[in-house]
């Protein structure tokens, strides 16, 4: 079966990585061990947020009276990560009682400078996701150990800074190095020609299972809503990353009667501006689109400036949701006229869900 994003994974014959933020929070689990007990655990097993345990070697680990750290080389599988083989590490000192856990950007890691980022600016550049996994993990090693779980962690990248200058970070005002992502701390690979084929299967497999409805999926959050909203089977649920562009030209000519596009409000603004690739290395976030469709949506001289300017497409649609203006529900439909551009004359009907970072629904159509 290769309904399922893991069997699309696996039926790629591409080997799966790690995020940053699992390696940070391998990192931080061993660092805060050894604070409490004296030994670092190497390999150290943490919990991911779908429930997979996987166990990470220690490159790097050093312990004294006040903080440990210990260091994970990052192994991205077979994506073409410029993080890949990058050493990241966690220091972890013992914090003041009732502070919780404390995040601070060691060398190599980012600060955020601009808003638009689902981190407020001035804070470590350490996504929400990774955050709760290194928060879930530092407790639990609490838990264990008699320790109070009140902790200051220090990630660091070595070398981070020069790496981000390969990424979109300056741009988007992150400055500093790189940022500590990942929403399920699996880095999926994407082969083009492999990963394309594997969509295609997905179709194969939907259709000879007599499914009538399947959703691409931008990624495993959007996969997540796409179930929650119409309650699709896996093995209608295909995995497309990037590549909404072989959905729908394998869609043309295999047709499955209906096709829910469901993904981040900046990848499918892409699509609404008519870019069927949506990785970002070959297509960006049309700023002055996203303030037409501001203006046709009613938004005033002031608005549009403000969407124009802003650094992030999720700020874009921020600042027209306060104001009353369906910028999410407008990109939706453009995405789903370019959906159904390309599947002119192919019996399937589209429907397009668009969300946020932490899955809320910003926009839908059809």
């Amino acid at each position: 079966m290769v309904g399922s994003r893991a069997e699309q994974l696996r039926s790629s014959g591409l080997r799966h990585g790690w995020t940053t933020g699992a390696c940070a929070t391998a990192a931080t689990a061993a660092a805060y061990t050894a604070l409490l007990t004296g030994e670092f655990p190497d390999p150290v097993t943490i919990t991911l947020p779908k429930g997979q345990r996987p166990a990470f070697a220690l490159a790097a680990e050093e312990l004294t009276e006040c903080q440990a750290m210990a260091g994970i080389v990052k192994d991205a599988g077979d994506d073409p990560d410029v993080t890949h083989g990058a050493l990241i590490r966690s220091t972890v000192r013992l914090g003041e009682c009732g502070t919780g856990v404390v995040f601070r950007a060691g060398p190599g890691v980012g600060t955020v400078t601009k808003a638009g980022l689902p981190l407020a600016v001035g804070e470590p550049a350490i996504n929400p996701v990774p955050r709760q996994m290194i928060r879930d993990a530092v407790a639990g090693i609490a838990a264990r150990h008699g320790g109070s779980g009140d902790v200051e962690v220090e990630i660091s990248v070595d070398h981070g800074e020069e790496i981000a200058r390969s990424t979109w970070n300056p741009r988007l005002g992150i400055l500093g190095g790189l940022s500590i992502l990942g929403t399920t701390g699996i880095v999926v690979p994407y082969s083009c020609s492999a990963w394309i084929d594997s969509i295609r299967r997905g179709i194969d497999v939907a259709r000879a299972a007599g499914r009538t409805h399947v959703a691409g999926c931008t990624g495993s959050t959007s996969e997540k809503v796409a179930v929650a909203v119409h309650g699709l089977p896996e093995d209608a649920l295909l995995d497309m990353g990037d590549f909404a562009g072989a959905v729908l030209k394998y869609l043309k000519r295999h047709p499955v009667p209906r096709l829910t596009v469901a993904g981040g409000f900046a990848k499918l603004s892409k699509l609404a501006a008519g870019h069927l690739d949506l990785h970002s290395a070959r297509s960006q976030v049309d700023k002055g689109y996203l303030a037409g469709l501001a203006r046709e949506g009613g938004a005033d001289e002031a608005l549009v400036a403000a969407v124009a300017a802003a650094n992030t497409g999720l700020e874009a649609v921020q600042l027209c949701s306060a104001a009353g203006v369906p910028l999410g529900d407008l990109v939706a439909q453009g995405a789903r006229s370019t959906a159904l551009g390309v599947l002119r004359g192919s019996p399937v009907e589209v429907d397009v869900i668009c969300i946020d970072r932490a899955g809320a629904i910003v926009g839908r159509a059809g």
